[in-house]
């Protein structure tokens, strides 16, 4: 039995475990896969205060430290299903099942893909979605990525000391990204901007990507398409046990409470205006507080 199991074990999670360990509560965080979340894959943090250049996984380790140093469990087991049983709620994995009396949902979000023909089986031969994991794989070849905004442009900027030539390709003619991160991009001599088109097919040769196809009929040729087209939250375990918006983001209050009492969310499947780094931890805090408030009210009934 646990105060609090928190499912994520990224930036919000972590963050969430701090603040609940501190305020001597038991707390169990469950990670499907490894540690960090998304930051992971960011090559160098610039926009977290008093932070500035520390690379992705180090800022994760940092947290997953100070988070067990506190006294913080982590199981890595993916979490299948949460079912409330009276005042508490029993957590599922493949592995075992956890009782906690209140539950942090900080799954984050996934990788939006293209849905093209041939893009499953060329991830890990020409398509990825990390250029910090698969960067090095094309030191010297053209490579191009999909997006406009923050992460396409860290990509492209990881990339341009890597590769020959990046090309990014976005379907709008202006960039979400940072302008600040834009105009550094753009200082990249082999860093090639194609707009106002998308890609449209993925064409492969002897199982790898040989060229990508784009709606303005051009075909680019490239060995690499690193995709940074957004994110959609994983959210799709708790559909029916709290109240999710149209684009699938889990719907609460300024406290973090959802619709069922007792869960609380954090992170970018929370849906909220800012999905940045700085608001993931904020997020954290927020839910932890929240969730040690009811543990409180609901222990002097």
């Amino acid at each position: 039995m646990y105060d609090i199991i928190i499912i994520g074990a990224g930036t919000a999670g972590l963050t969430a475990a701090i603040y609940a360990c501190r305020a001597n509560k038991s707390v169990l965080v469950l990670e499907k896969t490894a540690h960090g979340g998304q930051i992971i894959n960011t090559h160098k943090i610039e926009n977290y205060p008093a932070a500035p250049h520390i690379s992705g996984p180090e800022f994760a380790n940092k947290l997953y430290t100070q988070a067990t140093e506190l006294g913080a469990e982590i199981a890595f087991e993916k979490v299948k299903k949460i079912i409330p049983k009276k005042q508490l709620f029993e957590i599922t994995t493949p592995e075992n099942t956890y009782t906690a009396k209140t539950v942090i949902i900080a799954t984050g979000s996934a990788e939006r893909h293209l849905e093209l023909e041939h893009e499953d089986s060329l991830v890990g031969h020409g398509v990825s979605y990390c250029a910090t994991c698969d960067g090095n794989f094309f030191k010297g070849k053209d490579v191009a990525v999909n997006g406009g905004g923050n992460t396409a442009f860290w990509d492209a900027l990881y990339l341009a000391d890597l590769a020959k030539t990046v090309t990014i390709i976005h379907r709008r003619n202006t960039f979400r990204a940072d302008a600040a991160l834009v105009k550094k991009v753009k200082a990249k001599k082999n860093v090639k901007f194609i707009t106002g088109v998308s890609v449209t097919a993925l064409v492969p040769e002897k199982g790898k990507l040989k060229s990508i196809q784009l709606s303005s009929t051009k075909t680019l040729n490239v060995a690499g398409l690193f995709v940074a087209i957004g994110r959609a939250p994983d959210t799709a375990a708790f559909e029916g046990l709290v109240e999710l918006d149209d684009e699938d983001y889990i719907k609460s209050d300024e406290t973090c409470t959802t619709s069922k009492p007792g869960i609380f969310v954090a992170g970018d499947n929370r849906k909220k205006p800012l999905h940045q780094l700085v608001t993931a931890a904020a997020d954290g805090a927020v839910a932890a507080t929240a969730a040690i408030k009811y543990l409180n009210q609901e222990r002097t009934k």
